[in-house]
């Protein structure tokens, strides 16, 4: 298949584009323009994987260049978007502007091309504190971060397409994805990070919440299962692991199973404002077994320790560790 990846230059979708080429698929990497010519994660893959991609540089809040390259492609795999939820406190029409407005132009592209299949990347941000255990895809959508209000916001969109003009969409919802590559806007490279830095304390935030963290390389994986289902358009599928861990479990684990000595300080900085916190996040993932025929093979704490372990490996890497410092990937 002939395929257009958005925010190829991202942490999944490095991942994504790396298992889409290994498959076989020609694969447009969209990244995001810079005047240093800075692909992102995309110029860290390997040198054969990397010739075999075809890169564009542009930005997706640029409807005619979004049209231009998507001709003549049998999916939109569409990952790009500003994600980091401290900052969108600051710059929400940023946000507004780069996940809505952007999912708008990749759709108003597939319309305009006939794109057999479109795929765009939503969070589980969307739903807020859960209501109710497992979330399942009619969990009510609450949006307790500018952040969240801008991918509720696409996701919307993408499904209007869908019934107005039978556009062939989907969407994929992940649950915290992490693992290699992921920038320290997230908790995991967050603790990972210091810890290796040999800080004898580490700065964090709330400790309480729960989330369902699921392994990079699966979450990948689930976008590869949906471009080959036929049973996918207008559906939104989630992404998950079906299990819970706090902060401060993880905290535990990096203690205990993995013998590093640390003490932990409260960072108000990393504190949300409590009605902005989202406390409780589990996926239900039944729908993406029945759909895509998908399931995590990192799954429950055994999957959760096992993802963690190759992500702490790949921090202790000196090349990978100067790639990620030197850089200063935020995507």
């Amino acid at each position: 298949m002939n395929i257009l990846v958005t925010g190829a230059c991202g942490f999944i979708g490095s991942h994504l584009v790396e298992k889409l080429v290994k498959r076989g698929h020609n694969v447009s990497a969209f990244t995001f323009y810079n005047a240093r010519g800075f692909n992102g994660w995309i110029d860290n893959l390997d040198k054969r994987i990397i010739k075999s991609i075809n890169i564009i540089s542009g930005d997706i809040r640029d409807q005619d260049f979004l049209v231009n390259h998507s001709k003549k492609k049998d999916a939109i795999l569409h990952l790009a978007a500003l994600i980091g939820i401290p900052y969108s406190y600051h710059a929400p029409k940023s946000y507004i502007d780069t996940n809505v407005t952007g999912t708008y132009n990749v759709l108003n592209a597939s319309k305009i091309n006939n794109i057999p299949k479109t795929i765009v990347t939503s969070t589980s941000e969307v739903y807020g504190t859960a209501k109710s255990i497992p979330i399942t895809e009619t969990h009510s959508l609450n949006a307790q971060s500018p952040y969240a209000a801008s991918k509720i916001g696409a996701d919307q969109l993408a499904l209007s397409f869908y019934r107005s003009f039978k556009l062939p969409v989907t969407i994929i919802r992940p649950f915290n994805a992490f693992g290699p590559r992921q920038s320290t806007r997230a908790i995991i490279p967050t603790i990972i990070t210091q810890i290796l830095s040999k800080n004898k304390n580490i700065k964090l935030g709330n400790l309480s919440p729960t989330r369902d963290f699921t392994f990079v390389e699966d979450t990948a994986e689930s976008f590869i299962q949906a471009l080959k289902s036929k049973k996918v358009d207008g559906e939104t599928i989630n992404i998950g692991n079906n299990f819970e861990i706090s902060i401060k479990q993880i905290i535990k684990i990096m203690r205990e199973d993995f013998g590093y000595n640390f003490n932990v300080i409260l960072d108000k900085k990393r504190v949300r404002e409590k009605k902005s916190e989202v406390f409780r996040l589990i996926a239900s993932n039944t729908k993406a077994k029945k759909l895509l025929n998908w399931e995590p093979d990192y799954a429950g704490l055994k999957g959760f320790k096992k993802g963690l372990k190759k992500t702490i490996e790949w921090f202790q890497d000196p090349k990978n560790l100067q790639d990620y410092n030197s850089k200063s990937y935020s995507i």
